[in-house]
């Protein structure tokens, strides 16, 4: 959902008759900055922006004291210094955000088993079964609200609805810190008073063109029939927007939603222009998608990358293996090998990303690789283990070592 498309002076009052409302989407509220703040007091009030300490990269999150000038996510970091220069500028902490996220889930697991996690920071709530014990939904929106609250010190925000898209779309328009329910009855007229693009998986390029036929809201669209509609966005596209302007949302929360890929990306400081720094970093990134890929049991076939330039151009590669495969090694030599197939940018690299896809069981099976005694896979699964046990930097292959003490002491000339 594009920013546009949240109405802020929109009526936040639908009702309170929550039958049939099984569905409720939590969203934290600006996440990684809430988390910062809550670590740190002192940033209480104060323009908050996460996502680097230098002039490249861009915003990961923003506090609501930092979105007044204009600060918001995706938007390049150096703009974000230009419009709040008085902005308290902080690197991504992925690893404390996802402890916190743990826990969050975990509350909501006590809420109902049914649960559909998004992303880090929001889920999809089933309630059906939850509430001849902890009342309605409402209720129990502001009950779970008030323990995240009171135990992380962090704001949620909430929507409940019949169907899973209106309730995201509810959680949108709750924010911040609040909830929004919107009752069977109401659910086409709350529809009615959103701009188009607010419909999921509604973006620039198919508002374009149903601005083309003079349609902007939603209203105006469900004045259409579902053949006209189909004609102006294709059947598959049509006839889902069609669905979606009416509140027509079959999807139920997947309790057990299986990844259909992992990736981790690494916005840099200053512009990387050595395809040996590459290599170091596209190893420490296959050791973070293979530790994710045996933690949840999956393997993968295919392996990509993402190289982003200083003049923000992107660049993709892929692989298909000829096996699956959870080991970093396999993955990062891979990376590289499609790393070295890219021409070096003459403004450098400021952003690297690997992504593994193509994912399985290994249930299913997986052959090993000619040159391939196991010994290596049975080496990361026993890593594995110390770092589970003593944490993430208790081992690490040499290489990365010697990365993780040269980003140490850069980090302590920067002090």
């Amino acid at each position: 959902m594009s920013r546009k498309s949240i109405q802020r002076t929109a009526r936040r009052d639908w009702g309170s008759d929550d039958s049939g409302c099984d569905i409720l989407h939590l969203d934290m509220d600006s996440f990684f900055a809430s988390v910062e703040v809550v670590d740190n007091p002192a940033l209480k009030d104060l323009p908050v922006i996460v996502g680097g300490l230098g002039n490249h990269g861009v915003v990961s999150a923003s506090s609501y004291e930092a979105r007044v000038f204009g600060v918001h996510s995706a938007m390049p970091i150096v703009k974000a210094r230009q419009l709040c220069p008085q902005g308290v500028f902080l690197p991504v902490r992925m690893s404390r955000y996802s402890e916190v996220s743990k826990r969050v889930m975990g509350m909501i697991a006590q809420v109902s088993p049914h649960i559909e996690q998004l992303s880090v920071d929001e889920a999809f709530v089933d309630i059906k079964g939850a509430r001849l014990v902890q009342g309605s939904a409402l209720e129990i929106s502001a009950s779970l609200r008030a323990r995240i609250r009171e135990e992380l010190g962090l704001p949620a925000s909430v929507g409940i609805a019949a169907t899973k898209s209106v309730a995201k779309l509810a959680s949108t328009h709750a924010k911040p810190d609040g909830v929004m329910l919107i009752p069977v009855s109401q659910t086409q007229n709350f529809l009615n008073t959103l701009p188009v693009g607010a419909l999921w998986g509604v973006g620039e390029s198919t508002q374009k063109t149903l601005g083309s036929y003079g349609i902007s809201t939603v209203k105006q669209l469900v004045n259409f029939a579902e053949a006209d509609v189909v004609r102006m966005l294709g059947r598959s596209a049509g006839s889902r927007l069609f669905a979606l302007a009416r509140g027509i949302d079959p999807r139920e929360v997947e309790t057990q939603r299986q990844e259909k890929s992992l990736s981790t990306e690494t916005t840099f400081s200053s512009f990387v222009h050595s395809r040996q720094e590459l290599h170091r970093v596209a190893l420490e990134q296959a050791h973070q998608c293979a530790h994710r890929l045996r933690a949840s049991a999956m393997v993968a076939a295919t392996i990509s990358i993402k190289l982003r330039s200083g003049d923000f151009s992107t660049v993709t590669r892929a692989k298909t293996l000829g096996t699956s495969t959870d080991v970093a090694r396999v993955i990062a030599a891979t990376a590289c090998d499609l790393i070295d197939s890219v021409e070096m940018p003459t403004s450098g690299v400021r952003l690297l990303g690997v992504r593994v896809s193509a994912l399985s069981s290994p249930s299913e099976g997986v052959q090993m690789f000619v040159d391939d005694d196991g010994r290596q896979a049975l080496a990361e699964r026993a890593m594995d283990g110390v770092q589970q046990r003593f944490g993430a930097n208790a081992l690490l292959p040499a290489s990365l070592v010697s990365r993780r003490e040269e980003l140490a002491e850069d980090a302590s000339r920067r002090r």
